[in-house]
């Protein structure tokens, strides 16, 4: 069927009609509850200003020593800017080089700790030029090792890190043997690395930092070692062991630093362009015990273990969780729900509305069973204009604790102030997902918003990219 564009639902009861007619469950309140979004949360012994929260996200954009550059400046300023007062990382920090997701990621050690110094007071300072108080801003920065996913030098084929032989991504990666493989002794190696960072970062002023475990990064992908032997892999407890021991370590050499965890809440199997260029799934053969939080054929979610790692989340003091789900890298319709691909995506398989109301209402669910857990949602740049009524309602009803946004800030990062202010939407803004911000660093570029933003409308990489599309 030939998807409706967001822009398109111009009434409630277009919008209302036509999720009716997808079959899904995506409530809204038709006048945004201002106040409810206002409300500030308690975790932490902190009062965080309200329920917007910015997503870490990765610009390509830092120098290839992992230094800040100015364009990552920029970016945090509108994170400041934005008025959201909990930032969830505001960018992925590579603990170590092996670790990056691209020659152009920043990576937190010494020779670095200024500019993250530098980086989260410039946030600050801005966010102080434009409201009335900044002792309600938390602040993180997500600490992460991409694994299978690295791609750490300029000019150079990926450089994956892998907990285990994936059946797929293997094939995708070309990775045969073991030399990619870590070991136990390189993973407790690894574990050291995490614990420097987060006393780093602490060093850095930051509030708390987020050990990820999402979007088949290194973290996500021990969650499904249920192949591997040894310390990190086979039983829940082997696969946890990771976490719990980052953890401990943080709690000994960086107290009073607090901890979040950004989770892949459940996933399904890889996607490949099918015919037409629309995703289908990979076929496997018998079942699939790869996707954490599913149901073990690869095509369904079961949040049993996802409850159990939340659990385990309350046994060690962590209440800041931040849920996403799948992975950019092999089923983004699942991830990131959006109706343009990237240049070496697919077509979506099913209207991205559906992906957003998948995600929503499996946060709901847990919040429900984690009352004490203080929960971000994702998936919400979709709604475009109907983001401000769904969030209202997920919101004021206890579906979720705190809205997360993360591309929508790229074009437009002042929404979370006007939502708070009552203003309506500058529609002009809005991001409408044309997945520029994603094809341009897959294909060498810095990442931005180069429909929207003219700042990136004016930088050489705008007709590298319109060229790069037209050939497509």
């Amino acid at each position: 069927m030939a998807y409706k564009r967001v822009a398109q639902l111009r009434t409630a009861d277009d919008f209302r009609e036509y999720t009716a007619a997808l079959g899904i469950d995506l409530p809204f309140d038709e006048a945004v509850d201002v106040p409810a979004l206002a409300q500030p949360i308690s975790v932490y012994g902190w009062e965080i200003g309200n329920r917007f929260c910015i997503l870490p996200m990765e610009g390509w954009d830092a120098a290839p020593d992992g230094h800040a550059t100015d364009l990552v400046k920029r970016r945090w300023q509108h994170f400041g800017q934005s008025g959201a007062k909990l930032i969830w990382g505001g960018e992925a920090v590579a603990v170590r080089h092996d670790g990056r997701a691209n020659p152009n990621q920043l990576v937190i050690r010494e020779e670095t700790l200024d500019d993250l110094r530098d980086l989260r007071a410039l946030l600050v300072s801005e966010h102080a030029a434009h409201y009335t108080r900044t002792d309600d801003l938390l602040i993180g920065l997500q600490l992460t090792h991409s694994g299978r996913f690295s791609r750490p030098n300029e000019k150079k084929k990926p450089e994956p890190r892998i907990a285990y032989h994936h059946p797929i991504l293997d094939r995708r990666l070309g990775i045969q043997g073991d030399d990619n493989l870590f070991t136990d002794e390189a993973l407790y190696e690894l574990i050291q690395d995490f614990i420097k960072a987060a006393v780093l970062a602490q060093a850095a002023g930051f509030d708390f930092v987020d050990v990820k475990h999402c979007h088949g990064y290194l973290g996500h992908e021990l969650l499904t070692a249920v192949d591997r032997p040894g310390d990190f892999g086979g039983s829940f407890e082997n696969r946890t062991r990771f976490l719990r021991l980052i953890t401990a370590g943080i709690r000994q050499h960086a107290p009073g630093l607090h901890i979040g965890v950004r989770l892949s809440a459940f996933d399904l199997l890889p996607y490949k362009p099918g015919e037409d260029r629309i995703g289908v799934p990979e076929a496997v053969n018998g079942g699939y015990p790869y996707a954490f939080g599913g149901d073990g054929s690869g095509a369904g979610i079961d949040l049993t273990e996802t409850k159990a790692f939340l659990q385990l989340l309350e046994t060690l003091d962590i209440r800041l969780v931040c849920l996403t789900a799948g992975s950019p890298y092999y089923n983004p319709h699942i991830q990131r729900p959006a109706l343009f691909p990237p240049s070496d995506g697919y077509q979506p398989p099913e209207d991205p509305l559906v992906g957003v109301a998948r995600q929503i209402n499996a946060v709901a669910q847990l919040k429900r069973d984690f009352p004490n857990l203080v929960l971000v949602g994702t998936g919400y740049s979709y709604l475009q204009d109907w983001l401000p009524n769904v969030a209202s309602y997920a919101v004021r009803t206890g579906m979720v604790d705190s809205v997360g946004l993360g591309r929508m800030v790229l074009s437009y990062p002042e929404l979370p102030a006007d939502v708070l202010a009552g203003m309506p939407l500058q529609r002009k803004r809005i991001c409408r997902t044309f997945s520029d911000c994603t094809t341009a660093p897959r294909n060498g570029m810095v990442s931005g918003c180069y429909p929207l933003d003219p700042f990136y409308k004016a930088r050489d990489e705008y007709h590298q990219l319109s060229e790069l599309k037209h050939d497509a």
